[in-house]
């Protein structure tokens, strides 16, 4: 399946801003299952400086300087990728076959494997995903038996969260504490991604965060209104001997072709959009746009 996807994110300041300098995570990834058949990006205003780099989880960052006064910053990324079907079900085939039980893997991560080491950074805390209370631990226990398959569990654990938690936009933002969420049981993917993600590292499963995108259809008989889709999170555990494996808990799915993967990372930060310092004063308001269109399949 080929994918053309548009993002614009939109900054307007109340003051003027005199230097910029931000990195845009866009573009998406390249792998085994996904192809990236093209990227552009276009920045207004036009950058002093721009650099391209991979970070320390590989996603790559666009780098911009800007030292031209400006009162509104915009980045356009469009990218063209192909979802490669036959890949992607060889893993979704395999992943059927896992007979690794929660104490297999607890056991396995307990001692040196070569294979494992760079997963292990994945069992942290981090500012923004903090180890939870008893009560967040307790819940996910209820799924994770030490005998049980590590899918079975972690499809179970999905499902809950699922059913026992609202989507509700416009509740949190990136600073909502994870206890909130847990709490008044709603949010949005972001916020499902890094509380099951909380949940299950303190449980000893090495789990990240991935950002992307999945396309989102008009209700029956209305048309789809150009930049109404959006971006999107789920969350990847690892599995000693196969890798990772994907988890959307927004629509109790394992993440298939359908899914455009952005990036990765311990949690939103590593793989926000946009994010950089202003030298300004005084507000600003936030604008995006997504559209996700297939055009072939």
């Amino acid at each position: 399946m080929i994918y053309e996807i548009y993002h614009e994110t939109k900054f307007d300041y109340v003051a003027l801003v005199t230097f910029s300098h931000n990195l845009a995570r866009l573009k998406p990834k390249d792998s085994n299952t996904q192809k990236l058949l093209e990227y552009s990006l276009k920045i207004e205003p036009t950058p002093y400086e721009t650099n391209e780099f991979l970070d320390y989880f590989e996603n790559t960052n666009n780098f911009m300087l800007i030292r031209e006064a400006h009162k509104s910053l915009k980045v356009i990324a469009t990218s063209k990728v192909e979802r490669i079907k036959e890949e992607i079900d060889k893993e979704l085939d395999l992943l059927k076959d896992i007979k690794t039980s929660v104490k297999d893997l607890k056991q396995r991560l307990s001692s040196y494997h070569p294979d494992d080491v760079l997963a292990k950074y994945f069992l942290f805390e981090t500012d923004s995903i903090p180890m939870p209370s008893a009560e967040i631990k307790k819940y996910v226990l209820e799924s994770f038996d030490e005998n049980r398959n590590i899918i079975e569990a972690t499809n179970e654990f999905m499902a809950r969260i699922f059913n026992d938690f609202k989507f509700v936009s416009g509740f949190s933002d990136i600073t909502t504490p994870i206890e909130v969420i847990f709490k008044e049981k709603k949010g949005v993917c972001q916020d499902f991604a890094q509380f099951a993600i909380s949940a299950l590292r303190s449980i000893g499963i090495p789990t990240r965060y991935v950002s992307g995108y999945i396309q989102t259809l008009p209700a029956q008989g209305k048309e789809k209104l150009f930049g109404a889709d959006a971006s999107h999170a789920w969350f990847s555990i690892y599995i000693p001997d196969f890798g990772w494996a994907d988890f959307d808990p927004t629509n109790n799915k394992i993440p298939n072709e359908e899914y455009i993967i952005l990036g990765y990372g311990r949690d939103y930060l590593d793989i926000s959009p946009l994010k950089g310092v202003v030298q300004s004063s005084g507000n600003s308001s936030l604008g995006v746009k997504v559209d996700v269109k297939i055009l072939a399949d």
